[in-house]
């Protein structure tokens, strides 16, 4: 075993493997893997081996396609069979909803090129002659769909990562993990030390075991899951094709040919977390007791929609555990808070999504950051909130949900109310209904009296339609009040701040008592964060974005914090907290509350203010998300409750009432402005959305200039349009949400970034990306929502206020 290497990867699992190959194709070649037993010993060994490309996220469902297609390279490279069978896949509905769910899906694949499409009941049938097609409306079939040997293809990509170069070390359990002055790490194992330049966990069900060692916790947890293999079927064995994999959500139930038999595996609601009080070390090749009982309904319902399974015996029954993080997706990258340590775990789909990670892992530690936007799998869009009991009720929580239908509108309840703001018993008592983000509740929209404090989950216009259409009128016409707790907030001060912040920001720090706008870039120019710069002192500077980014963001500023002390950076998101008023009453009521002169000369738009509210100290910064004349007013925690009395109590004749984010969304689609991993994401640059606007190119200096001005001098191909679509009237209506495809002639040319409607306007909205050559007021386009075309009628002036008249007024 060597001394030195420039990587360490712990885990010998699919995952593991795959890192090490993807860091040798990618040219390091200096690497090594420690493997406590033998290669595929945790979850890797017992797994069905099946792999798919769906995913909610358009960016993991192409790194799905990545992984599948990558298994004949693997196979070319080595020689090892990696046991491919491409047999295909179709995943049933039964409800309306269900199927809608898989349109969908399927218009988000045809400007993915992903070749999909959707099958009615008769089609199932021939695909799938054992399949019961009773109550079966239709279903998607993707040809990429398959399964494989889990051993034959570990052992491939360590055998491609050996052939180049790579060292792999069995039979060695890594005992400690300790951080060096200089950012290497030194990792103590049972046959000796070895010094590493970077350490990948790619631990499986030990991460959690393996990061406790750098003093980390990672928010995963192995749950129980149980797969049953049958005796012969004749019906089976005597089809002159390998049938191809069904999953059957309504039933919970995945099944697909093993041999002359059948595998068919069960998400079960009464299911059980695992090793709650963490992993045994000797656990390896061996599975855990059988409890059919917990599987017996579903099971049930598998035996109706697959009769065959009635005259069939079951010949092995599998229950092994598999790791999931609160969400279900993996997490990757570097772990915030520390330096040269990053996750690859929490993989429970390894062989669909093994190949992606191990790939986008690479990417990161090679190139400096992924080719793609794979937030959707970041270690960082996870924060402190996420305890281990919090951690396990919603991975239960998650699992439970492995087939059910995702609404874009849709709240889980499990874990809440985690966080909360003072405020929160003010909405509670208004009839709030809330939704939650990174752990916080926040006021989705008001209930008025008789209606239900719930909003129904669907993919058309939901029962709180009427609700944010009034509460978007209070702020045009009145004046609303929201909170502001959903922004990421820091402090960032010293005598370097100004320097620093220039550095890492594309546009400049504005002048005392000024906001500027700026986006932060990637190295490659790519939009990691969309920021408000406020300067309040020399050396003061707050910066307010995406609350759901703080971890992301923080983990950015510490890898850029100059070392030298001269900067002093604070999350103080919870410790500033605060409304926005908003509307063309805002201004009087601001003047009410603080007896100052508010006036467009004494605080222009773009303006930052301390005042008193009373006898509350206060900073009034003259900027609204609503786009409206409007004012958000930052206090510290312990005088938000005072605040909203003081507003409340100075409000009469004008209108004052509560608006949530959902009113919220719909404003800001008025103007448009983009928003946080919608328009604004790791895969767009500045030029494309935009944000260009707000780049100081004349800056010597920042992070990404090169390639902003690379794009400056050469311009795009695609870029962010606006559009008015055709969506139809009433509630039975479903109107943009992301990722519809955008077509002209019928041919696609693009993709919707984010939409929904326009309340104050009665407009059906949707942002997108497009070639920037189609850019042009009034062209005409189609976008496919629920699979149906709708016309969409490209605009380039706002629907409200389009000379920003109100907003700067």
């Amino acid at each position: 075993m060597k001394s030195h290497v420039r990587v360490a990867v712990i885990g010998g699992g699919v995952v593991g493997c795959s890192v090490l190959y993807h860091l040798t194709k990618l040219g390091w070649t200096d690497i090594m893997l420690i493997e406590r037993s033998e290669l595929t010993s945790g979850s890797t060994w017992h797994a069905a081996g099946g792999f798919h490309t769906l995913n909610a996220d358009t960016n993991m469902a192409a790194l799905q396609g990545y992984t599948i297609r990558l298994y004949r390279e693997l196979e070319e490279i080595t020689g090892q069979n990696c046991g491919l069978h491409h047999v295909g896949g179709v995943t049933i509905a039964t409800t309306p909803d269900r199927l809608d769910y898989l349109k969908a899906e399927r218009a988000k694949h045809r400007y993915m090129g992903l070749d999909t499409e959707i099958v009615g009941p008769e089609e199932i049938k021939k695909l799938s002659p054992i399949t019961n097609v009773d109550g079966v409306l239709g279903g998607l079939y993707d040809p990429l769909d398959g399964h494989l040997d889990p051993s034959g293809t570990t052992h491939a990509y360590a055998k491609a990562a050996r052939m180049a170069g790579a060292e792999i070390v069995l039979r060695n359990r890594v005992l400690e993990t300790n951080p060096r002055a200089d950012g290497s790490w030194e990792i103590v194992t049972e046959q000796g030390t070895v010094i590493a330049e970077h350490v990948v966990n790619a631990g499986g069900l030990w991460a959690r075991e393996v990061g406790a060692m750098a003093g980390v916790f990672l928010p995963l947890h192995p749950m129980e899951h149980q797969y049953l293999v049958t005796d012969d079927i004749p019906e089976v064995y005597n089809h002159p094709t390998e049938l191809p994999h069904v999953m059957d959500p309504a039933g919970e139930t995945y099944l697909r040919q093993e041999g002359r038999g059948l595998v068919i595996g069960i998400y079960e609601q009464d299911c059980d977390p695992w090793a709650v009080d963490g992993t045994p070390w000797d656990f390896g090749h061996e599975l855990l007791n059988d409890n059919l009982d917990r599987i017996a309904e579903p099971l049930d319902a598998a035996f109706k929609r697959y009769p065959v399974l009635g005259r069939a015996g079951i010949k092995t029954v599998i229950n092994g555990p598999f790791t999931f993080a609160p969400d279900g997706n993996p997490l990757v990258g570097p772990v915030p808070g520390l330096r040269n340590y990053w996750s690859a775990c929490a993989v429970m789909a390894g062989f669909s999504q093994g190949g992606g990670v191990g790939l986008t892992l690479a990417e990161w530690m090679v190139e400096g950051e992924p080719s793609r936007d794979v937030m959707a799998m970041d270690v960082a869009r996870f924060g402190d909130y996420c305890t281990r009991p919090y951690t396990r009720m919603k991975v239960t929580e998650n699992y439970q949900r492995r087939f059910s239908i995702s609404y874009p509108n849709e709240e889980l309840p499990v874990g809440r109310p985690l966080q909360t703001t003072p405020a929160y018993g003010l909405w509670k008592a208004e009839r709030a209904v809330f939704g939650s983000g990174y752990g916080m509740e926040h006021v989705n929209y008001f209930a008025p009296e008789g209606e239900p404090l719930y909003e129904t989950p669907t993919f058309r216009r939901s029962n709180a339609f009427a609700a944010v259409a009034e509460e978007c009128r209070t702020v045009r016409e009145a004046v609303g009040i929201n909170e502001i707790h959903n922004f990421g907030k820091y402090r960032v001060t010293g005598p370097g701040a100004v320097d620093w912040l220039n550095r890492i920001m594309a546009n400049r720090v504005p002048k005392q008592g000024k906001i500027a706008l700026t986006p932060m870039l990637s190295p490659k120019g790519k939009i990691i964060g969309d920021f408000t710069m406020a300067r309040l002192g020399e050396d003061d500077v707050l910066l307010t974005a995406s609350f759901s980014a703080q971890a992301f963001h923080m983990r950015w500023f510490l890898m850029h914090l100059p070392e030298d002390g001269s900067v002093t950076l604070r999350n103080v998101s919870q410790d500033r907290l605060g409304f926005q008023i908003a509307g063309p009453n805002s201004r009087e009521l601001l003047a009410r509350v603080s007896g100052a002169d508010v006036s467009k000369q004494a605080m222009p738009f773009l303006s930052s203010t301390p005042l008193d509210i009373g006898h509350i100290p206060a900073l009034v910064n003259r900027v609204t998300y609503t786009g409206d004349l409007g004012y958000e007013i930052y206090v510290d925690r312990s005088h938000q409750v005072a605040l909203y009395e003081m507003l409340t109590g100075a409000a009469d004749g004008l209108g004052l009432k509560g608006f949530g984010m959902r009113a919220m969304m719909s404003l800001r689609l008025e103007k448009p402005f983009g928003s946080w991993m919608r328009e604004f994401r790791p895969d767009f640059t500045a030029a494309e959305t935009g944000l260009d606007r707000f780049v100081a190119f004349q800056k010597e200096d920042f992070i990404g200039r090169d390639a902003a001005l690379k794009d400056r001098d050469n311009p795009p191909e695609r870029g962010l349009a606006c559009f008015v679509v055709e969506a139809g009237d009433g509630l039975d209506v479903a109107d943009c949400v992301a990722d519809e495809p955008i077509s002209q002639d019928g041919k696609i040319v693009g993709f919707v970034t984010s939409g929904g409607y326009a309340h104050y306007s009665k407009k059906s909205v949707a942002l997108g990306m497009i070639p920037k050559s189609l850019i042009q007021d009034g062209a005409d386009f189609v976008i496919e929502i629920l699979g149906e075309p709708k016309k969409a009628t490209l605009i380039t002036e706002s629907l409200f206020d389009p000379q920003a008249e109100r907003m700067r007024g």
